[in-house]
């Protein structure tokens, strides 16, 4: 019973290793939809907010990190691995914290969707923008 045990983890840690070198190694993402919710005067107002496109390049799962690539450089970020999805958090210089989960890929659109969160402040007034997207593998 303990040998049947010990070889399904070991099956299982193979397995999980193979899929991880599977994973690709940098994403070009793109959120054409976003909602940006700023706090003014008591409550929280809705907006559409701008587009937007970046990178995340060097993924490393086993040190969990990454580098996300801009057009003006290049931040570090930390990874959280889950089921089905690797999120990427930024933490600003600021302090602020931007969060973007990449989930298992959609094979009918060949594309992995993606949820991107900003959590910022301005001026002591919170703002909270989500957008949603696809990434797609640059390997």
């Amino acid at each position: 019973m303990i040998l049947r045990c010990a070889a399904a983890l070991a099956l299982s840690a193979m397995l999980m290793a193979a899929a991880r070198a599977q994973e690709p190694k940098a994403f070009a993402c793109s959120f054409a939809v976003g909602l940006a919710h700023t706090y003014k005067m008591g409550g929280f107002v809705a907006e559409e907010a701008a587009p937007i496109a970046f990178g995340i390049e060097a993924i490393d799962p086993a040190a969990q990190t990454a580098e996300l690539k801009l057009p003006h450089g290049t931040g570090q970020l930390r990874i959280v691995q889950a089921v089905n999805a690797m999120h990427f958090l930024e933490v600003v210089t600021e302090g602020f914290l931007n969060i973007t989960t990449i989930y298992d890929k959609d094979e009918a659109r060949d594309a992995y969707p993606a949820v991107h969160s900003r959590h910022l402040g301005i001026l002591g007034q919170p703002i909270v923008t989500q957008y949603q997207g696809f990434c797609h593998s640059k390997e």
